[in-house]
């Protein structure tokens, strides 16, 4: 196995145990160790892997996985960063099936579950500000963000018809943008 393949399964691996709670509490552990420590991608680059990762079905962190596996070494890439990015929740999920069960009803346990779900919370509001700094910049960036916001939170409508209408208002701002020019 190659250096780059091992080093793929190594960094997803270290993203895929620390990751409690998603694909959304995972970005902000991309952005460190993909963009930042082995800057194999960009920032923007590892934002559109995730946003297109949202979009495909399969969860959120194995989408991102594969993008950018096979954007390193292509077909191996892929795999060998998405084996990487399953292995911990393979390992943890079968331990933890294996002895929950037995646990499950003891408040100290309870409790660690109830404090997990908080840091979780606060992870993807770090992730959500963090997003809004980099990409928000303009009014109609704005309006967009607000729209797709209510539309999910506060009418509860599915994302994906917000991530669809968020593409067809940057298409049409973009052309009427070139047309300015």
């Amino acid at each position: 196995m190659g250096k780059d393949l091992w080093a793929l399964v190594v960094s997803f691996f270290k993203i895929g145990i620390m990751t409690f709670g998603g694909g959304y509490a995972m970005l902000p552990m991309l952005q460190r160790e993909l963009v930042e420590n082995k800057k194999w991608v960009t920032e923007e680059e590892i934002l559109n892997y995730f946003a297109i990762g949202q979009c495909t079905p399969g969860v959120i962190a194995v989408n991102t996985a594969t993008f950018v596996g096979y954007k390193i070494r292509k077909i191996p890439g892929a795999i060998f960063a998405t084996v990487g990015v399953v292995l911990p929740s393979v390992i943890i999920i079968t331990v933890i099936a294996a002895i929950l069960s037995n646990f499950a009803h003891i408040p100290v346990v309870q409790h660690a579950f109830a404090g997990i779900r908080i840091a979780v919370s606060a992870l993807i509001v770090a992730s959500v500000i963090k997003l809004i700094k980099t990409n928000v910049k303009n009014l109609p960036q704005i309006i967009i963000a607000v729209a797709a916001f209510i539309l999910v939170a506060v009418l509860g409508q599915n994302p994906v018809f917000a991530v669809i209408g968020a593409a067809v208002a940057g298409l049409c701002l973009g052309k009427w943008g070139e047309r300015k020019k």
